[in-house]
């Protein structure tokens, strides 16, 4: 039963979902939305006020101005999708305080909230990268 706390404790630690990342964010908490996908992914589509910074570039240089009290929530394409995750182990690893965003960008649209950027026709794949 302890194991299963524990667990379910963690995730909770370490996880946010779309509806209560949106409530935080509301709440004017000093709050960072990373999307970790690639430059073109976030040009097509990206959560209003995310800024784009791919996993493959979190860096001591690329966080250098990064306020170390705010919570950084990182965000990809989905569950198919492991840049989130990328991005939340290198910032983890910079000793941020982060969450990743439960269902990346298309549960945040399919739980209602809006997205932002070109949504160009055309080549749908994954930005991950």
């Amino acid at each position: 039963m302890d194991d299963q706390l524990s667990f379910y404790e963690s995730k909770l630690a370490f996880e946010i979902d779309s509806f209560d990342l949106n409530e935080l964010r509301m709440t004017n908490a000093a709050v960072v939305v990373i999307d970790a996908r690639s430059a073109a992914a976030y040009e097509r589509e990206h959560i209003p006020g995310a800024i784009s910074l791919p996993h493959r570039e979190i860096n001591a240089d690329t966080t250098t101005t990064f306020d170390r009290s705010a919570l950084y929530i990182t965000y990809c394409d989905g569950i198919g999708c492991n840049a989130s995750t990328k991005g939340a182990l290198a910032l983890s690893r910079l000793r941020f305080r982060v969450k990743e965003l439960v269902g990346g960008v298309e549960w945040w649209k399919r739980d209602g909230f809006p997205t932002t950027g070109g949504k160009g026709a055309g080549n749908s794949s994954c930005g991950c990268g």
